[in-house]
């Protein structure tokens, strides 16, 4: 049974399972799970490989439906092209040759826009406008693509996704291929614009580390069955046991937290690529079909979900 707590202040939660079952051919990727996350929000999203941190950000967006329960955005049921949603796809290599300006990609998401801001309207190059400041992009929006780090066009990327002001950030393994610096100001870029914005993130990860200091919450997916709650309460030897289906350690050294099995780091082990990757054709492909549709996230079944700012779950 799914008990959950009040959002705050009696605002509806961004999003909010109930009772909701995932599929993804034969795997159950969620089994009656409940869970919210509530406005302002940082959620990590973690899971083994495959354990449907692509899929759940899909239902959310309203790309893959629920086999059961329900999903609700901002108190409403899901629907695609969802405005209140900003979505960033795994998207990395198809843009490293790209010669458009930083300015005219960011437009390309404005509107369904293919064409750049010689087209655009007024109120769409000053939305254009507004979110390259929001990134701190100014410097990258007469450059192009092609001359840009990693890190540079992930922040052009992050822009896209909040043209128009969504309430909602999806954003699906934005620190792939990103070396150790350029994660770090990723994830700092997210955070500041997160609270600055006061809306929620989820902001799926193989690895924990990078995001400890900028999550409030981290959702752990695995065995069809979720975790919501503090890190402390999540990333713990039994509860991620029974998320990975084996044994597992988590040993904390230094501030830094390693997920083990035997003496293999499981996070570092299961890398690259997700199973759900592959089911979903061209899922890294194309950043500007737009910041909004819909992601989804992951709750679990016997999730006592009391919901302050600061979270507070307790896996049973």
């Amino acid at each position: 049974m799914n008990v959950t707590g009040r959002a705050m202040s009696g605002a509806a939660p961004v999003l909010e399972l109930e009772n909701v079952s995932l599929e993804l051919g034969e795997r159950t990727i969620l089994r009656d799970t409940s869970l919210r996350v509530n406005q302002g929000e940082f959620i990590g999203v973690l899971g083994p490989n495959g354990a449907g941190k692509t899929t759940l950000m899909r239902a959310v967006l309203g790309l893959v439906p629920a086999a059961g329960g329900t999903i609700r955005v901002l108190g409403e049921p899901v629907m695609r092209g969802n405005p209140s949603i900003g979505y960033m796809p795994q998207t990395r290599s198809a843009l490293a040759g790209r010669r458009v300006r930083g300015r005219d990609f960011v437009a390309m998401a404005a509107d369904g826009h293919r064409w750049g801001l010689p087209h655009a309207d007024a109120k769409t190059r000053a939305d254009v406008e507004r979110v390259l400041e929001l990134v701190g992009g100014r410097a990258l929006a007469a450059r192009p693509l092609s001359e840009l780090s990693g890190g540079e066009r992930q922040r052009l990327l992050l822009a896209q996704c909040l043209l128009g002001n969504p309430k909602l950030l999806l954003l699906d393994e934005p620190l792939i291929s990103l070396d150790p610096h350029h994660q770090k100001s990723v994830v700092e870029l997210v955070r500041n614009v997160q609270q600055e914005l006061g809306i929620a993130v989820l902001f799926s990860a193989h690895e924990l580390n990078p995001l400890l200091h900028a999550l409030d919450r981290v959702l752990y997916l695995g065995s069809g069955v979720a975790a919501l709650g503090t890190v402390d309460e999540v990333i713990t030897r039994p509860v991620l046991s029974r998320l990975y289906g084996s044994p597992i350690d988590v040993m904390r050294v230094n501030g830094r937290i390693f997920v083990m099995s035997g003496d293999v780091e499981v996070e570092k082990h299961d890398h690259e690529h997700e199973d759900d990757h592959h089911h979903h054709g061209g899922e890294s492909g194309h950043a500007h079909s737009h910041g909004h549709a819909h992601g989804h996230a992951k709750g679990h079944a016997k999730t006592h979900h009391h919901p302050s700012h600061d979270g507070h779950t307790n896996d049973v």
